[in-house]
């Protein structure tokens, strides 16, 4: 669905122009994002603040003098954490203010560093405005982002003490280190000896602190003055650091923030020593690979942005925010990856920097390191960092998914394709979309329902004339095994006799503005009040809604998705709710911005665990907006884009940044939201979505229908392809999600994750492997394009996926494989085995228990492994051991099925999934490379239970550049039992 602006009008705005009308200058219809309806750096107070800061720290060079000293008789080590006490200098006199410091060393490795600020910790500041806004720092981002992970490392210990610091090491096999300098107060984090991060190493540290307003009169103004202060107001600008005009009040677009609580931001400089690459802090429309922000050629010249947004048709290669935030960083050189999490929810922007550092100045950058500086700002909140020191990708990804969840098992159909528009008109709609799909034999499983099924935008109704009978509508898609999904947004229509409205107003939980009255903001419904979901209260309230019997028209397969969460307020502040407005507990919207949306996620996903009595069951909420932790709720697309080839070879660096910022369960609208994509580009699209985590076609409501079964031929025959490749290998999808909810490893993953030692794939973002699987993936992203040119991150042999063909190449270089309309570059990396299901089906409940495939990509040294993981796919039953995880592997002429965790599954006591799955078994074995020395054999015998049985298998000898492959056909043997296949 569309934000606060249309390409065109609709329907959705007569309402709101009728209502609206004098705020129409709010909400004018455009054709792009309107920049100056959001923020840059030096529209944001305390951005343009702390980057004023860090430019006069710059420009004194070594004169300059950090405010932050730790004294040490305020320091001590006890347990595995270090506490003390900064002191920051705040005038000429002297004068400090103490800042408590607490370093922890968690048993994972990972070091936390946390500042408060000692005076606002003790409520003993006073509050203007008469505000009931908590006086404290905000320190509940943990509670919503925060897992596990936090236990003390006890091991820790101290190396070196003195007066000037001290050294603690920790981490495994006591390899980590951090060295804390008193004064100025500075970090810097090793790894067996040598330095990978710093902190405040730049001195650009800043936190803000409370102090009261002093009001300086105002003169008198004589008559004819008037003009001599337009001339003052084109006077230089009082430098940002000692500027006050925006520590009380700050306006922008009309809307003023009263500020209750004064200046506060905290900043930080953090240093990665000797690396050039960093990724991550989504969401963003630019490359994987973080740009500099500080201006020159090819770089941004604004900060990075992390503040929760309804970017509508936004902008692509910018730092500009969108509509989400993972203030998650990490650092990548050869062999050595390294990151940090900013736990902070406020307005957030970040500024990139590289420099080459060289001992020799004669050395002329030979041998230089490139060391990236950032500077993390944000608006309000405790500064709170978690430091990884890997030193593998995986490593940080596994330390991160410890503290903020990993990807929650999904609903099986929740990784095939998803059909959607703006809007489906009625239920008969829905069933001729669904009959039509049938028809020409395309698969998909879910269909989605934008604002339009709604009385009125009244979320939990459905519309009486259009939608007049939607059990009639969920069981025609259920005859099928498939699904539907309805919007549910936060904003609440603000009309009488409205059971929600009415209850959410009675019950008070509804999110607060500053006066402690309802807010009442504008969104699709019009006038509208916004669910609190930090209230446990509301949650509870919130999950009741949607019963089966409260959500009458709903039904077992009916799922949500949650759109304008961020939350979208059309005429609020950059379009969203204003900073001073109260959540539960008073915490001000300026402290939890960024986490907002996640809460919302949250009480969905609480909410469709349990809709009747009895029942548990994994939900499937899709959300737009989303934080760190978010991952464990659901899946997240990127928002409104646009039918153009840009817009399509934007999309897979921000579904790579999702994953390898934990949160990979993500895709992109297929055909682009905005505007009518050529047929070309459509069918390239869903080649290229065929390999997102999350695979929905979506288009806006002024867009013509384009299902697509309404294609002309040949592009719905090779549309349809794509789908079915993707449907072929849901096995091997399942399978990466497993892993994903296991270590919180990415399910699409990019060459420097795959290849930390490959200097050369560090950049790249247009290409990536499924999984574990060996697929890599190269979606074609240009118009008339019929070639691709992969690189090659190691010396192992690839094959074609279509034709088996076996490729040369090298290490280090591209190869141009042809790239046909019909087909997406597609590479099988030798020495992986994945699973397939080769039947056709129009939906993958009706896959569930068709027997399996296996493709074995023989790798260089003649072996191959793989794994399978499988379970129903929708309750919890995994959790009691009802599942089947399987590893494969080739050794020579023998391929093995056996248990993959060891487990003796023969004690297991079987469910009804388990024991339907007893019927289901490996149907074909295709090796491709297969040895020569296969070349007379006739068959294999498969040994499994205590039976050996011979089966008939297909040599296929290598010729015209094809390697030589083998089918073992009739293979026979349970897919949950041990077995072993023997072919010389």
């Amino acid at each position: 669905m569309a934000g606060a602006g249309s390409s065109q009008l609709s329907p959705r705005w007569t309402v709101l122009l009728c209502l609206l009308a004098i705020f129409c200058s709010l909400i004018t219809p455009g054709v792009a994002v309107k920049e100056n309806d959001f923020k840059k750096c030096n529209q944001s107070g305390f951005c343009k603040r702390n980057r004023a800061y860090a430019d006069n720290a710059v420009a004194l060079g070594s004169s300059w003098q950090a405010p932050y000293k730790i004294p040490s008789e305020l320091a001590s080590f006890k347990d595995g954490q270090f506490q003390a006490t900064i002191l920051k200098t705040i005038d000429e006199q002297g004068n400090t203010v103490r800042l408590p410091l607490t370093v922890s060393f968690l048993k994972s490795g990972t070091a936390r560093v946390t500042v408060d600020e000692q005076k606002r910790q003790e409520k003993d500041i006073e509050i203007r405005h008469n505000s009931a806004a908590r006086k404290e720092r905000y320190n509940e981002a943990e509670k919503w982002s925060i897992v596990g992970g936090l236990d003390v490392d006890t091991n820790a210990e101290v190396s070196h003490q003195g007066k000037t610091g001290i050294k603690i090491k920790y981490g495994p096999n006591l390899a980590f280190e951090a060295d804390i300098n008193y004064e100025p107060y500075s970090i810097e984090f090793k790894r067996d000896g040598a330095t990978h991060i710093k902190f405040n190493d730049r001195g650009l540290m800043n936190m803000e602190h409370w102090r009261p307003k002093i009001e300086k009169p105002v003169p008198e103004k004589k008559e004819g003055e008037e003009g001599e202060e337009e001339k003052k107001d084109e006077a230089p600008e009082v430098p940002s650091s000692e500027d006050e005009s925006t520590w009380w009040e700050e306006t922008f677009g009309g809307n003023t923030d009263t500020k209750p609580r004064g200046p506060e931001s905290v900043a930080l400089d953090i240093t990665f020593h000797g690396y050039e690459h960093v990724y991550g802090i989504p969401e963003h429309a630019g490359p994987l690979s973080l740009k500099e922000t500080r201006g020159g050629e090819g770089n941004y010249a604004e900060p990075y942005r992390l503040y929760n947004a309804d970017v509508f048709e936004y902008i692509l290669d910018s730092p500009m925010t969108l509509y989400g935030a993972i203030p998650f960083m990490q650092a990548q050189r050869k062999d050595s990856t390294v990151g940090v999490f900013w736990l902070n929810a406020a307005e957030t922007w970040i500024d990139i920097t590289k420099a080459k550092e060289s001992k020799n100045p004669l050395a002329l950058g030979i041998g230089a390191k490139t060391n990236t500086h950032t500077h993390w700002i944000s608006e309000a909140g405790l500064m709170d960092v978690f430091v990884f020191l890997g030193p593998t990708p995986r490593d940080i990804t596994k330390s991160y998914a410890e503290l903020t969840g990993t990807t929650a098992m999904p609903q099986e159909f929740s990784l095939g394709y998803h059909q959607c528009r703006w809007n489906y008109v009625s239920d008969d709609d829905v069933k001729e979309v669904d009959r039509k799909m049938d028809r020409y034999h395309i698969p998909y499983d879910v269909i989605w329902l934008d604002i339009e099924y709604t009385d009125d935008k009244k979320y939990f109704t459905w519309d009486g004339d259009m939608f007049k009978d939607p059990i009639s509508m969920g069981k025609h898609l259920d005859q099928h095994g498939r699904k539907l999904v309805t919007i549910i947004d936060p904003h609440i229509k603000n009309v009488g006799g409205y059971h929600v409205s009415d209850e959410l107003k009675s019950k008070g939980l509804a999110v607060k503005n500053k006066d402690g009255n309802d807010f009442d903001g504008w969104c699709w419904p019009g006038s509208s009040y916004w669910v609190d979901a930090f209230n446990p209260a509301a949650i509870k309230w919130w999950s009741s809604l949607f019963n089966y019997d409260t959500f009458k028209g709903s039904m077992e397969n009916t799922f949500i998705w949650n759109d304008m969460n961020e939350p979208s307020v059309f005429n609020g502040p950059e379009v969203t709710m204003p900073k001073d407005n109260l959540h539960h507990g008073n915490w001000e919207h300026r402290d939890v911005h960024n986490v907002n949306g996640m809460t919302f996620h949250n009480a969905t996903f609480e909410a469709l665990l349990s809709r009747k009595k009895g029942e548990l069951r994994r939900p499937f909420v899709l959300t737009r907006s989303f934080f760190a932790g978010s991952q464990r709720l659901g899946a997240m697309w990127t928002g409104d884009n646009q039918a153009s080839w840009e817009h399509l070879g934007a999309a897979v660096p921000m579904i790579l940044a999702q994953g390898v910022s934990g949160f990979p369960f993500s895709g992109a609208d297929v055909g682009g939201f905005f505007g009518n994509p050529e047929l070309e580009l459509q069918s390239r699209w869903y080649q290229a979505g065929a390999f997102y985590p999350f695979f929905r076609g979506h288009a806006h409501i002024d867009a013509r229908r384009r299902e697509p079964f309404l294609l002309a031929e040949p592009y719905r025959s090779i549309i349809t392809s794509a789908l079915r490749l993707r449907y072929s290998l849901l096995p091997a999808w399942y399978t990466a999600f497993y892993h994903a909810n296991r270590d919180g490893s990415p399910i699409i993953r990019p060459l420097y994750w795959t290849h930390p030692s490959e200097e050369g794939g560090f950049g790249i973002d247009d290409q990536f492997f499924v999984g574990s699987t060996g697929l890599l993936v190269k979606p074609v992203v240009e118009k008339d394009k019929r070639t691709a040119d992969i690189y090659i991150p190691d010396d192992e042999v690839y094959y074609e996926y279509f034709n088996y063909k076996k490729l040369s190449t090298t290490k280090g270089k591209h190869l141009t494989v042809e790239a046909p309309l019909e087909a997406v570059p597609l590479l099988m990396r030798g020495g992986h085995i994945f699973p397939r299901r080769d039947t056709p089906r129009r939906s993958s409940q009706l896959m569930k228990f068709d027997d399996y495939t296996l493709v074995v990509a023989v790798g260089k040294n003649g072996q191959a492994e793989g794994e399978l993981y499988v379970d129903d796919g929708d309750s919890f039953d995994y959790e009691k051991g009802q599942y089947i995880h399987r590893k494969f592997k080739l050794e020579g002429s023998m391929l093995t099925s056996t248990e993959a965790e060891g487990r003796d599954v023969k004690t297991l006591r079987e469910g009804d999934w388990l024991k339907r799955m007893r019927g289901v078994a490996v149907d074909k074995i295709i090796i491709v490379g297969a040895p020569s020395s296969w070349a007379s054999k006739k068959e294999v015998v498969i040994e499994s239970e205590g039976k050996k049985v011979s089966v008939p298998l297909d040599y296929h000898k290598a010729e015209g550049g094809r390697a030589a492959f083998a089918v073992a056909g009739r293979v026979g043997a349970r897919i949950g039992a041990d077995w072993t296949a023997t072919f010389a």
